[in-house]
């Protein structure tokens, strides 16, 4: 056999005890027989290492694949809740649609932005269980609340609704739709109060409880007491027609000032003009 090696030629020849190798000068050369290779430590060495078994065997491969299997986004329950009620960041919700397609909401995240035309007229057309209430707003004298009122409205927050508390003489008060006398939208706005002696029959102002505490209850007065009220609450409309009805709401007045039966706000829609 003929082998190349580095650029000389070298011939190989077996013999019993090894491989003889003759070289260009014409010498003779036995080398050492290929079995020592194949008994070698290294080569055994090599093939047991116990790193090969070590990286199959680590931790960290199955801590990764539990690890996945154990997150459960599929269990967590549907976000049902209406888009308009997702915002978090206290921006207020959009001015509602006016032709009253906008969905009911009653939880708002802050108070409105400007909604109404202060050059343009608007009426709450109220439709309650003993009959119809037009109350006529006033945006020039009220605007802040007049918009608010107006927003809410046309939101659906006070359809199906209960007028909680009735004075005799005094006032309707409604506007909560918990039916508590503490429940309210979720923000707060500040007083437009009249002058002493404006209040009249069929004056509609907003309850407080205190200064800048306005939400969203309101009363009608419906007596000789709640025109005598001292002018700490704002006023921002007056009933146009449906007095009728406001006198026989205050006729189930109790001394406790819930009424003798339930006086419902069915629907409550808005007139622009």
């Amino acid at each position: 056999m003929l082998v190349a090696l580095m650029g000389v030629a070298v011939a190989c020849a077996s013999t019993d005890s090894g491989v003889e190798t003759l070289r260009a000068d014409g010498a003779a050369e036995t080398t050492t027989p290929a079995t020592d290779v194949d008994t070698t430590t290294p080569v055994t060495d090599v093939d047991t290492t116990t790193p090969d078994t070590d990286v199959d065997t680590t931790t960290p491969d199955t801590d990764v694949d539990t690890t996945a299997e154990t997150v459960a986004p599929d269990t967590t329950p549907p976000d049902t809740t209406p888009p308009e009620t997702l915002l978090t960041d206290g921006s207020p919700l959009p001015c509602p649609a006016p032709d009253g397609s906008s969905p009911v909401v009653q939880s708002f995240p802050a108070a409105p932005e400007q909604c109404i035309d202060l050059a343009k007229f608007y009426s709450l057309n109220l439709e309650t269980s003993l009959g119809p209430i037009t109350i006529e707003l006033f945006p020039v004298k009220a605007p802040i609340t007049t918009n608010s009122i107006v927003y809410l409205a046309r939101y659906h927050y006070f359809d199906n609704t209960i007028c909680h508390r009735v004075v005799p003489a005094f006032v309707v008060q409604c506007g909560d739709p918990t039916g508590t006398g503490t429940g309210g939208p979720g923000y707060e706005f500040v007083d437009e109060l009249p002058f002493a002696g404006e209040y009249q029959l069929g004056t509609v102002a907003m309850a407080n409880a205190g200064p800048d505490t306005n939400g969203s209850q309101f009363f009608i007065i419906s007596g000789p007491d709640g025109v005598a009220l001292p002018p700490a609450y704002t006023l921002f409309g007056q009933v146009a027609s449906g007095m009728e009805v406001v006198d026989a709401i205050n006729a189930l007045g109790t001394p406790d000032q819930s009424p003798s039966q339930t006086v419902t706000i069915i629907s409550v829609t808005v007139t622009e003009s």
